[in-house]
């Protein structure tokens, strides 16, 4: 499994554990309001979004060896986040061992 791979997997494990809590059917009312709850929802989302954001990184990795070392450094900090996330729902059935990988397995650096 390639890296882009590994990133659209462990993002959508933590997409489809946050997508329901926006979700006005499921009686949520929060992610749309100006309240704590709200905020910290959109947090959450804009952050999985941004450490998800990977494929010109990916693509640079191998064209720019120039660039590899801060390349690496920028995959590298974006897995740990969504890693950490994701370890929020490690009990849930769908969690798989992969998502607990640390960023230089992910890599193979």
């Amino acid at each position: 499994m390639d890296i882009e791979q590994r990133f659209q997997r462990i993002t959508g494990f933590i997409e489809a554990r946050l997508t329901p809590l926006f979700d006005p059917a499921n009686g949520s009312d929060h992610g749309f309001g100006m309240d704590d709850t709200s905020r910290a929802l959109r947090a959450l989302r804009y952050t999985v979004q941004a450490a998800s954001a990977v494929n010109g990184l990916v693509e640079k990795r191998e064209t720019a060896p120039e660039l590899r070392q801060v390349v690496d450094q920028a995959l590298e900090h974006n897995w740990d986040v969504l890693r950490s996330i994701a370890r929020m729902w490690e009990d849930h059935p769908d969690f798989t061992k992969e998502f607990k990988a640390h960023s230089w397995d992910v890599l193979g650096v």
